[in-house]
């Protein structure tokens, strides 16, 4: 298996778009997931991904797809590291058309990663709050932060977007995992 580096390449399009959405003010709403547009325009179930809506969402999006990812795709290959990405963020992203009406960012499909390595590499250690935890813990405090997040009404993040990719990727995680 050959490592394409696709997790970094990824975070390097993510940064070359948000430069994009600052430069043009509204390439954002060309491209960002409108549940009401999406029958309409469902090249934004994938386009949305690509998007962000600050440079705090940005950084943490592209810290946990380098590290994450590039972790990931050294396990189980470039090609299905990929795969996850892509159908991970449209599965997430249909949550993101039930509760939201509008939404971006990779987090959904980022979550999808995180819920893999939850199932490949339960016992490795990550920080979390300054503190070593395995992945099995962090993977059960980001649904249960995730949750409750959701059930504010106040709250601006995608927490069903979230939870949707973690589920994908805990699924994806066995079937790799089975095979």
């Amino acid at each position: 298996m050959k490592n394409r580096y696709y997790a970094l390449k990824i975070t390097v399009i993510l940064v070359l778009i948000f430069i994009i959405q600052l430069i043009f003010k509204n390439f954002t709403e060309l491209f960002v997931l409108n549940s009401s547009e999406v029958f309409s325009k469902p090249w934004t179930l994938i386009t949305s991904i690509f998007l962000h809506g600050s440079l705090a969402h940005l950084m943490l999006n592209g810290f946990a797809l380098a590290l994450f990812g590039s972790i990931l795709e050294n396990l189980i290959g470039s090609k299905k590291f990929l795969f996850l990405f892509f159908i991970g963020g449209i599965f997430a992203n249909i949550p993101g058309i039930i509760f939201y009406n509008s939404s971006l960012g990779a987090s959904g499909a980022i979550f999808g990663v995180l819920g893999t390595l939850t199932v490949l590499r339960p016992k490795m250690t990550i920080w979390m709050n300054f503190m070593p935890i395995p992945m099995w813990l962090a993977g059960i405090i980001w649904a249960i932060q995730d949750t409750i997040r959701a059930l504010d009404p106040l709250s601006n993040i995608g927490s069903f977007a979230h939870l949707g990719g973690l589920f994908f990727g805990l699924v994806y995680g066995f079937y790799v995992k089975n095979r």
